[in-house]
């Protein structure tokens, strides 16, 4: 159990999290409710849980740790198709590049990562995505992804989407830990439910 006030910020996300849905997070315990509603609300409760405990762990990890976790997270997402190639490059002096996915065998269309493993407390600014969009300027580079376990100031969303010589994404730690749950990163499916309803063409007597 989380130490509070560690455990209110922990419940605040999930509670953000569920906010994102449009399904009641609250399950109902009346009698008449739909059981269907009530099962897709515990299933989003649940993952949402996961994926605030999801983004603890990372922002608890090494730098080189995340950095390789976000690659295998555009990997899983089919970025690099059947011929293209992934290769981590976070380094000292790695010119503000963290990770590359190359999208054809011959480098043509590449993908440049970066990624800031940052405390809640420490939002991207607009300098660090100016910093990005010199690296990938260098590179004659005209797609970059910068992902980061905080978020990002609104300075650093409108550079972003100033940027006029190619297109650069941004990802949250909230969205991250959301698309890792639905790509199946660092996670696994821990249970499935079966739900059965009546089939009325068996009653038909012409069936039997």
């Amino acid at each position: 159990m989380l130490e509070w006030p560690a455990w209110q910020v922990y419940q605040d996300e999930v509670n953000t999290r569920n906010r994102d849905t449009t399904v009641s997070s609250e399950p109902s315990h009346q009698i008449d409710a739909d059981p269907i509603e009530v099962m897709t609300a515990s299933e989003r409760t649940f993952n949402a849980q996961t994926e605030t405990t999801l983004r603890k762990r990372l922002q608890e990890s090494s730098p080189e740790f995340f950095e390789k976790a976000v690659i295998e997270v555009l990997w899983a997402m089919g970025y690099g198709g059947t011929h293209g190639e992934k290769q981590h490059v976070g380094r000292s002096g790695d010119g503000g590049i963290d990770g590359i996915i190359r999208q054809d065998a011959l480098g043509l269309t590449n993908i440049y990562i970066q990624a800031k493993r940052y405390a809640d407390t420490n939002k991207v600014g607009d300098s660090e995505i100016r910093n990005f969009i010199g690296s990938l300027d260098s590179r004659g580079a005209n797609l970059g992804v910068f992902i980061t376990t905080s978020s990002f100031q609104p300075s650093a969303e409108r550079t972003a989407t100033g940027y006029r010589h190619g297109k650069i994404i941004l990802i949250d730690g909230i969205k991250l830990t959301s698309l890792m749950l639905t790509y199946g990163v660092a996670v696994h499916k821990t249970r499935e439910f079966t739900l059965y309803k009546i089939d009325d063409d068996f009653f038909d007597d012409e069936t039997l």
